[in-house]
């Protein structure tokens, strides 16, 4: 693993992206290296961990680990969901709506970034578990397609 080299003006950045939206933490990932703030003073960089597939089964059901619903999309990144491309606008998608494979599903806002979050797999939207506007943790479970 090569040295991680601290950006003391990322760091800046991320931690008055903590005070603007009161979060406790807040994650940065960027080539091969994570950056983790706590608050209280704590930051914690690390290797990023392999992605992780998620289970395929049929029912959507809380999971045996923390309560993740099967078949749950989940945040790749700490921010704000955004469930429509502006405000007053229609959502990207809503309950029983058929999706493909590559569909933007939502938008996360991370340091005033909007990141278009495209469906991983083709499907029918079961769940939306996140509202519009509302601040979201990495990996929080934001939907779920069958």
């Amino acid at each position: 693993m090569s040295k991680l080299e601290v950006n003391e003006k990322v760091i800046r950045t991320l931690a008055g992206l903590l005070d603007e939206t009161d979060l406790s933490e807040i994650e940065y990932e960027a080539d091969g290296h994570r950056i983790r703030l706590v608050r209280g003073g704590t930051v914690v960089h690390a290797a990023a961990p392999a992605p992780v597939a998620a289970p395929a089964t049929a029912a959507p059901a809380a999971s045996d680990t923390g309560g993740v619903p099967v078949n749950a999309i989940t945040s790749p990144m700490v921010g704000t969901a955004y469930l429509s491309g502006e405000p007053g606008a229609p959502t990207f998608v809503k309950v029983g709506d058929s999706v493909t494979e590559g569909q933007t599903l939502l938008i996360l806002e991370a340091m005033k970034v909007m990141n278009p979050l495209p469906s991983p797999k083709s499907g029918v939207v079961k769940q939306i578990l996140v509202s519009d506007g509302q601040p979201i943790e990495f990996g929080e479970p934001l939907m779920v397609i069958e």
